[in-house]
């Protein structure tokens, strides 16, 4: 199941589920829309991988057992353990290779 994390790791802006600036990597770091693609260059500062749109679970139950209401979003914040001159590096020597090749 996918966790919906509620904050963005590197500005700590609110993401809520249904937020549709949120981008994740295959890890699910997420990251707000303005800092995967300005400050990241669609590099995930984690795992170097690329950033895709966080998926939307749906607020209302149309399925038996399939929403928010049932599969609850995290509450668990999280933020970046490198510092932005590692974080930097990485994106310099990664952001010219497409994802699939890094």
């Amino acid at each position: 199941m996918l966790e919906l994390r509620p904050n963005c790791e590197m500005c700590d802006c609110d993401l809520p589920p249904e937020a549709p600036n949120a981008r994740i990597c295959s890890y699910e770091c997420t990251f707000c829309a303005a800092c995967a693609d300005e400050v990241l260059c669609n590099v995930c500062p984690n795992c170097a991988g690329g950033f895709v749109p966080r998926p939307i679970r749906p607020a209302t139950e149309r399925r038996a057992g399939t929403s928010r209401l049932h599969q609850t979003p995290s509450d668990n914040r999280r933020c970046l353990k490198y510092d932005l001159e590692n974080i930097t590096h990485l994106v310099t020597a990664t952001r010219d290779i497409p994802p699939a090749r890094r």
